[in-house]
């Protein structure tokens, strides 16, 4: 894979305007953009087509966490915008993950299905709050392994875990990850981060980088400088 296709550049922004703005400054550098929660709430479909109309793909970052039947309804719609990679929360359990399977197998192609294991933002502290004993280190590999046996294509994990998941679920399993931070950028709210090139050297397909880019005074320039740091790895 191109280092440029495995960035997903988040278009964490509360306005269509903000959105195609960034677009229109890394398009052509870069291979996919992330729409989450915000943007999609404020524009919809809409923020879909501005990535596609520019000629890029689509990570539809929803983390979708409902009944089954909820969740398969949600896979069909998002599917129907012709969004290439969409998650849902892999403690939603099998039903529902086995349910959105089903439901992207409608569409030709099916988008890319990934499970979310824990969030980048939790550390062993915040991750025990929520009031689970078991210890993150525990905890993602047994979520990864549900969602492999649901049928999912793959997962969002820390680029901590990327090597492990990758000796346990084979090299056709997409890993995703979250957190990471080039060697020059701040590491923000993320806890379990690693630079781009350590993490594809461990095994990630896609790499999530926001703001070391997007807050960048020159995001073209910063991405730019990602993508030759991964070639020269």
């Amino acid at each position: 894979m191109n280092a440029r296709d495995r960035i997903i550049i988040p278009l964490d922004v509360a306005t269509l305007d903000e959105a195609k703005w960034m677009i229109n400054v890394l398009s052509g550098v870069v291979g996919y953009f992330k729409i989450g929660s915000e943007l999609f709430t404020a524009a919809g479909s809409d923020a879909v087509r501005a990535v596609q109309d520019a000629g890029c793909r689509v990570f539809l970052d929803l983390k979708y966490y409902d009944i089954p039947n909820t969740v398969a309804g949600a896979v069909r719609s998002a599917a129907a915008l012709n969004v290439d990679m969409l998650n849902m929360h892999i403690l939603g359990g099998r039903a529902m993950m086995e349910g959105a399977v089903e439901a992207a197998r409608e569409s030709t192609p099916p988008p890319i299905l990934l499970g979310v294991t824990v969030l980048t933002s939790y550390d062993e502290a915040r991750w025990e709050e929520t009031g689970f004993s078991r210890p993150i280190a525990d905890a993602v590999p047994m979520l990864a392994g549900h969602a492999k046996e649901a049928g999912l294509d793959g997962v969002v994990c820390s680029p901590r875990e990327v090597r492990d998941l990758r000796d346990q679920l084979g090299k056709e399993f997409i890993l995703v990850t979250p957190g990471v931070r080039p060697s020059w950028a701040k590491s923000d709210d993320q806890r379990r981060i690693m630079t781009p090139a350590d993490a594809v050297a461990a095994g990630a397909d896609y790499l999530v980088i926001g703001r070391p880019i997007t807050k960048d005074n020159d995001p073209r320039g910063a991405a730019q400088r990602v993508i030759e740091e991964l070639g020269a790895s």
